[in-house]
């Protein structure tokens, strides 16, 4: 349950344009170009947007599957909610899809 919770909030989508691989590498290469020409100061700044950008580079290529996650979620979520007291609205509130929900048993009403 923790772990599902969890990967949903990791992964959620963030506000604004989605950068897409090749943008990332086309600014990657942009910036090995400026780091030739950089001041020492700039140079440090250029190399952290470097990192940056290698960094979403690697997460975008190592999607994660929810899939596992989501069906331990689905297995224990009833159970849980009936447990603990815990409603639909939180659970959408919290990130949860509607669909996953449903799979799991849990309708408005809960």
């Amino acid at each position: 349950m923790a772990r599902y919770l969890a990967a949903l909030d990791a992964h959620k989508p963030k506000r604004g344009r989605k950068r897409t691989a090749e943008s990332i590498k086309a600014r990657l290469d942009r910036i090995e170009d400026q780091l030739k020409q950089a001041d020492p100061l700039n140079a440090v700044h250029l190399r952290q947007e470097r990192t940056d950008l290698r960094n979403e580079l690697a997460s975008q290529q190592a999607k994660l599957d929810l899939s596992d996650l989501e069906d331990e979620f689905v297995r224990a979520a009833k159970g849980y909610s009936e447990r603990k007291g815990i409603s639909y609205g939180t659970w959408r509130e919290s990130g949860v899809p509607a669909a996953v929900l449903k799979r799991a048993g849990i309708g408005r009403g809960a």
